[in-house]
């Protein structure tokens, strides 16, 4: 990530920064941080705003297949939104010494940081809003655990604002796989996109609490909940919803635990090309799953092309 210097940019050391966020202070900018709050800040705004803005060409694709033209323009607002979440994102990251036109524009598809699920492509508007099911109500999970938490005043604001429009976006996804399930084959074409749509969002939360590696984010208040407490809560609100609905998840309420059980192998063999799980083959470990991670998906590469493409063919950056 190309950025300023952090030893000239975040003056604080440990200790003041432990101290400001005891006396239950705000870090309002770089004058608050030290290098390694900036250094964890600045990874977890990236993979929000990266998350934010490929979600833009991935909902696209599946919005021109909307059965209506009123459809299509609720597609759009949403893909609006997006972009929007993806520039509050940005800008902070700017404020934070990250030199944006590169990260945004200039910076090789495989190094964009965003849940895999968004590199398996979708291809239809079923698809479409199955995702505003699944994928958005992980992002109003995770957004909502940081708005609540966060230690960092200027996304902690900004993401008031985050909250309502990803309500929006989950509200038109439960909408339509409601409308969609009345009829036979609307609820075929459901449960096959949720077939291998749930386990990739379970994949979103990352790694299990034992495997975590960052663990800043949870000192220092970028966010309150775990990985796994996180999935824990995605499966409280998504579970229940499609056995309302009659859609069968590999996942279930265990009364005696008080929590949600995965019902299948997890992680789990994936076959990106036919967009299936191999969940009877021999198992895998994290390990694999971060190597698939690490290698993207199907659509990266165009995802990411079609929003640098703009910008790399300007005559004004050519002419700079």
């Amino acid at each position: 990530m190309v950025a300023t210097p952090v030893e000239l940019l975040a003056p604080r050391t440990e200790e003041e920064v432990q101290a400001h966020l005891s006396a239950g202070k705000l870090v309002e900018g770089l004058q608050h941080m030290s290098p390694k709050y900036l250094e964890g800040m600045r990874r977890i705004l990236t993979v929000s705003a990266d998350t934010e803005l490929v979600s833009a060409p991935s909902y696209l694709r599946a919005a021109q297949h909307a059965p209506a033209l009123n459809n299509f323009g609720s597609a759009m607002s949403i893909i609006q939104d997006e972009l929007a979440h993806a520039h509050i994102g940005y800008r902070l990251l700017g404020d934070l010494g990250v030199d944006m036109d590169w990260l945004i524009y200039e910076r090789p598809p495989e190094q964009f940081k965003y849940p895999y699920a968004f590199d398996v492509p979708l291809n239809s508007w079923v698809e479409l809003v199955c995702a505003n099911a699944l994928y958005d109500q992980a992002g109003f999970v995770l957004l909502s655990d940081v708005y609540q938490t966060s230690t960092f005043g200027p996304w902690k604001r900004a993401l008031a604002k985050v909250d309502k429009e990803e309500t929006f976006h989950l509200r038109h996804g439960r909408t339509w796989l409601r409308k969609l399930v009345k009829d036979p084959g609307g609820k075929d074409e459901v449960q096959r996109a949720l077939d291998w749509m749930f386990i990739l969002t379970l994949e979103w939360f990352g790694l299990p609490d034992e495997l975590k590696k960052h663990s800043e984010q949870l000192s220092y208040g970028f966010k309150g909940k775990s990985n796994d407490e996180l999935r824990q809560a995605w499966m409280a609100e998504v579970v229940p919803f499609m056995e309302e609905i009659e859609i069968e998840v590999p996942a279930h309420f265990d009364a005696e635990a008080d929590e949600y059980v995965i019902d299948c192998p997890f992680p789990a063999r994936f076959d990106e090309e036919k967009r299936e799980w191999l969940l009877h083959q021999s198992p895998i470990d994290w390990d694999d799953v971060l190597a698939r991670w690490r290698e993207r998906g199907p659509m990266n590469r165009d995802y990411v092309r079609t929003l640098q493409r703009g910008y790399q063919t300007t005559s004004l950056r050519k002419a700079a």
